[in-house]
């Protein structure tokens, strides 16, 4: 994967997540509850772009933070 794409995608993750004052302890609790095996270090990694994130996570990380797939993939402008 592009490392630009990734350190993006992080980013907006970020975004998302501080958005609604969720804490990476917190999104990474959620995860695990719904069968993600993933800890906080693991979502600040992926927050900097030095973790690769799986579609599942992907997934489920749109579904806890309530946002979609445009937000998490293009932050606040669409392309």
């Amino acid at each position: 994967m592009n490392k630009k794409i990734e350190i993006q995608i992080g980013q907006n993750i970020k975004y998302a997540r501080e958005k609604i004052k969720m804490t990476q302890d917190v999104l990474a609790a959620k995860l695990q509850l719904n069968g993600c095996d993933i800890t906080r270090s693991a979502i600040a990694k992926i927050e900097v772009g030095q973790r690769h994130l799986y579609p599942d996570e992907i997934i489920l990380i749109k579904e806890i933070l309530n946002t979609d797939f445009d937000t998490i993939f293009y932050g606040n402008k669409k392309s």
